[in-house]
């Protein structure tokens, strides 16, 4: 399956994400989807401000991370973004890749759903949106 707006983002794994065994705490990776998702959807306007101000919100319905090898202290890693879907919902997959031990650590999903301004539940990608993203 193509992957639509990849993006990828690099960082150093900091001491204050990791437990006393010095691995990244399971909860820091979702920081770490955030970051890459960000990354992809504010060029598209699709963040922030610009997506309030189309009169649409992005809430996030589900998520899922399969840990593959620990990230540790010092590590660099590399979190990749894609859209896989986007007519009714966007469906962004993540892979997390350790660049110092050349091992993939995690794969992941974020599933996110549309909303207009007044928290009302839309069932596909408004016109708009679509637009943003390049599929209209």
């Amino acid at each position: 399956m193509a992957r639509f707006h990849e993006t990828s983002v690099e960082l150093d794994v900091p001491f204050h994400d990791c437990d006393p065994l010095a691995v990244v705490w399971h909860g820091h990776y979702f920081k770490y989807f955030e970051i890459a998702r960000t990354a992809m959807l504010a060029p598209l306007g699709l963040d922030g401000a610009e997506l309030v101000a189309s009169g649409h919100r992005m809430y996030i319905t589900d998520t899922r991370c399969r840990h593959v090898n620990a990230l540790r202290y010092r590590d660099r890693a590399r979190i990749t973004a894609w859209l896989r879907e986007w007519n009714q919902r966007l469906y962004v997959a993540y892979h997390v890749d350790n660049l110092t031990t050349g091992k993939q650590a995690a794969r992941a999903h974020t599933i996110l759903v549309v909303t207009d301004a007044q928290s009302r539940l839309l069932f596909e990608i408004p016109a708009v949106l679509r637009k943003r993203l390049g599929v209209e």
